[in-house]
C-alpha cells in the first residue's frame, strides 16, 4: 500500500452524534464530563486512545474548539501530529502542535496560512491548491515515514475520507447518551448520497471486536471492506 493504514478512532454518542450541539463552544471534551450518568466512564476513551497510533490526524477547527489556540506550551510527546487546517489555527496554535509532536505537518491549501512564519525543527507543511486526502497520505509516507496513523477529525473530513475509501479499520466508543439535533456533527458528514450508483461509495464494516466497557460504554472495533 502506497499510504499508511488508517484507522478512524472517535468518541460518539448512541445516535452517532460527536459534539454535543451546532455551536463551536459545545464540544464532548468539554461537556461530557459535566454529564452525570455520562462523566463516569468517559475516562475509558481517554484510556483507550493513549493506546493509538503514534501518527494522529486532526482537523484546525476540532483542535481550536480544544482551545489550543490559548493554551499553555505542551511537553514533547512520542507522537506526530497531522493537522488539516485552512483557517482556525493561529500563530500560537501552530506552536502548540511544534512543541507537542516528535513530528507535526499542517496541510492547508490556504498560501497565507500563519504557519508559514514559522520555522521549527520537525515541522513540515504540505501546501495544496485543493485538498487531496489521498495524495497527502501518500507523501506522509513515502516523506515522513507514516506507516499507521489514528483520523480524529470532524464529520466532514470523515465523509472525505470515507468517500474517497481512505479508512481501513473503524474504532468507536460509543458514550451512553443522546444528543439529537439535525445540525449537529455526527461521525459522518458531508454531501448525502443521491443515488443507488454511488452505493459503491461506501464501504462494507467487518466487526472485530465488540466490548461491554464499563458504566454502559462501548467499544466496537470493525475493518472496512471496500467493495
Amino acid at each position: 500500500m502506497d499510504r499508511p493504514i488508517t484507522t478512524l478512532f472517535m468518541l460518539m454518542s448512541v445516535d452517532g452524534k460527536i459534539s454535543t450541539g451546532a455551536a463551536d463552544e459545545l464540544d464532548v471534551d468539554k461537556d461530557f464530563p459535566q454529564i452525570a450518568g455520562v462523566s463516569e466512564g468517559l475516562h475509558q476513551y481517554y484510556e483507550i486512545e493513549q493506546t493509538t497510533d503514534l501518527w494522529s490526524l486532526n482537523s484546525g477547527r476540532v483542535q481550536a474548539k480544544m482551545g489550543v489556540n490559548s493554551k499553555e506550551m505542551p511537553n514533547k510527546t512520542p507522537v506526530s501530529f497531522v493537522i488539516i487546517d485552512n483557517k482556525h489555527l493561529t500563530e500560537k496554535g501552530i506552536r502548540y502542535f511544534c512543541a507537542l509532536s516528535k513530528t507535526f505537518v499542517l496541510i492547508t491549501s490556504n498560501p497565507e496560512h500563519p504557519a508559514f512564519h514559522i520555522k521549527e525543527a520537525d515541522f513540515h507543511i504540505i501546501y495544496q491548491e485543493e485538498l487531496s486526502l489521498k495524495s497527502a497520505l501518500i507523501k506522509l509516507k513515502s516523506e515522513y515515514g507514516c506507516e499507521r496513523i489514528t483520523v480524529q477529525t470532524g464529520g466532514t473530513l470523515n465523509g472525505l475520507f470515507l468517500r474517497e475509501k481512505l479508512f481501513d479499520y473503524v474504532d468507536i466508543v460509543v458514550a451512553p447518551i443522546l444528543i439529537g439535533g439535525k445540525d449537529t456533527s455526527t461521525l459522518i458528514d458531508g454531501k448525502s448520497l443521491l443515488s443507488q450508483r454511488e452505493l459503491c461509495k461506501l464501504g462494507v464494516l467487518k466487526l472485530q471486536e465488540c466490548v461491554v466497557l464499563e458504566n454502559s460504554y462501548l467499544r466496537l472495533r470493525y475493518e472496512v471492506i471496500h467493495t
